[in-house]
């Protein structure tokens, strides 16, 4: 019988697609032993206990954690991701090869292959080292992922670093496949604040888009969404899998609502009750993800923004989204919910709210997991990215997909206010609109019956089955060599 072990690496946006993967790989039959850090599977089972309940009575699936080496009462900022990493890869070994040899197996087969997110060294150098199979998940978007790719392309090139006065507006030409695409301004964050070829950032994110050690690699997309960045990907790495959006997937396959995890935030269901009683496509939902922090003044602009527009508004706060040394929110919160017009709250059930009737535009940071998320809802966007992959899923929202519009690097009441009504109302609202509803149609269809990432998972499935698991009974390597690596 095939063991798949699963590591994630411990942040929100990466945790909720690959324990996705884990579940309907556990559904389609396989043994999946999910591997998280104490601390943050702690804070996961704190605020989303019915989620983790239900997983819970999958028999094939179970829960294994490993100390990432800080103190207990390290914040541990995810924005720091390096020093976690770091830590992670000291301080976790040990317990890493305890679940890779199943020493607790309990009548577990032997584990088959890793499938490893790929923002984690840890996680696939290590069982590479044992001899191990190692699958990539990635957690971005494909078009993303290649301009990583490309980022050696662009030093060579000369094309990055760059100068602080580059012009930002200037198209990059070494992305293989997106030259009429992305300006400066599109390229990944790490490569636009990179002032040296050396920056830590940087050479992080080259390390981690190198996938030649893997047996293949997985992303949370669709074909017909980003065939082309597939394509080029393919030319380098021919096991390719695209299996999303894995939460439409899951519904499908599981017969599960595809409920969110509710990761680090309880989620305020009044939310819900509140789009209940607003009229149809009049709300526009503000999000900006678990991880993006925003100044006083930035927010003051969109405060003044979104009440300008006068539109109705659905505002996700988050304790810490100002930082972490300004918890709690603004006070001016309570006087715009006086209005009626404006909902706050600190966190909300995000696929629920985008499959609201009432929701008619949603001002999200970018992230592929919203993206995706607002692609299968069918709910066009306004995009400020934050960091990362996020500025390269604003542009190709906007200038490929069609079905919003790229507000970044711009912070002003007046711009926010002008983007809220291009997003909700005349002509080019309605060309957003008619985009997404066609793209959550292929996003559907792509998860149904014969659908393209619903035959690659199947195909992924069978192809894990087929392996032989490297540490049989008669042929395991060792413990004095095992103990050496």
């Amino acid at each position: 019988m095939a063991h798949v072990v699963m590591f994630t690496f411990p942040a929100q946006g990466n945790a909720s697609p690959i324990l996705n993967l884990a579940e309907l790989l556990a559904l389609a039959g396989l043994h999946v032993t999910f591997i998280n850090t104490e601390n943050f599977h702690c804070r996961l089972l704190r605020h989303s206990p019915e989620h983790f309940a239900r997983l819970s009575t999958l028999p094939r699936l179970r829960f294994r954690t490993v100390p990432d080496g800080l103190p207990k009462d390290h914040p541990r900022p995810i924005l720091e991701f390096l020093n976690l990493e770091r830590s992670l890869r000291t301080s976790s070994r040990d317990a890493y090869r305890e679940i890779l040899l199943n020493k607790d197996g309990n009548g577990w087969p032997p584990v088959t292959c890793v499938i490893a997110d790929a923002n984690l060294r840890l996680a696939y150098e290590f069982p590479e080292e044992m001899g191990f199979p190692v699958f990539f998940f990635r957690t971005t978007s494909a078009a993303s992922f290649w301009a990583y790719h490309c980022i050696p392309d662009l030093l060579k090139a000369g094309e990055i670093p760059l100068s602080v006065d580059s012009d930002m507006d200037e198209m990059v030409e070494n992305v293989r496949g997106m030259e009429k695409i992305l300006r400066r301004r599109d390229l990944p964050s790490f490569c636009q604040r990179a002032r040296t070829a050396d920056d830590p950032f940087l050479l992080f994110a080259v390390g981690t888009a190198d996938d030649t050690r893997s047996r293949a690699v997985l992303f949370n997309t669709f074909e017909c969404l980003e065939a082309a960045a597939l394509s080029l990907i393919r030319s380098v790495h021919q096991t390719t899998y695209a299996v999303g959006p894995l939460h439409s997937l899951l519904q499908g396959i599981g017969g599960t609502a595809g409920d969110t995890l509710s990761g680090l935030w309880e989620q305020d269901r009044s939310s819900v009750a509140w789009l209940d009683e607003q009229p149809h496509r009049s709300v526009v939902y503000v999000s900006f993800g678990s991880v993006a922090v925003v100044s006083e003044e930035q927010l003051a602009e969109f405060r003044v923004g979104l009440v300008d527009s006068g539109y109705r508004v659905l505002w996700v706060l988050r304790s810490d989204l100002m930082g972490s040394e300004k918890q709690g929110a603004p006070v001016w919160a309570g006087e715009l919910e006086a209005t009626g017009k404006m909902k706050v709250v600190g966190w909300a059930p995000q696929r629920e709210v985008l499959g609201h009737p009432a929701v008619g535009c949603f001002l999200t940071h970018s992230g592929w997991n919203s993206t995706l998320e607002s692609f299968a809802a069918g709910v066009p966007m306004v995009c400020w990215p934050f960091f990362a992959d996020q500025q390269i899923n604003s542009r190709f929202v906007e200038e490929v997909w069609g079905s919003g519009v790229d507000m970044k690097d711009v912070c002003s009441s007046e711009a926010v206010t002008r983007m809220m009504r291009a997003a909700m109302e005349g002509e080019r609202a309605e060309r957003m609109r008619l985009a997404a509803e066609r793209l959550a149609e292929e996003a559907r269809r792509s998860v149904g019956e014969g659908g393209s990432s619903r035959m690659e998972f199947l195909r992924l499935v069978e192809d894990i089955k087929g392996m032989t698991a490297k540490f049989s009974d008669d042929g395991r390597r060792c413990e004095r060599d095992i103990k050496q690596l």
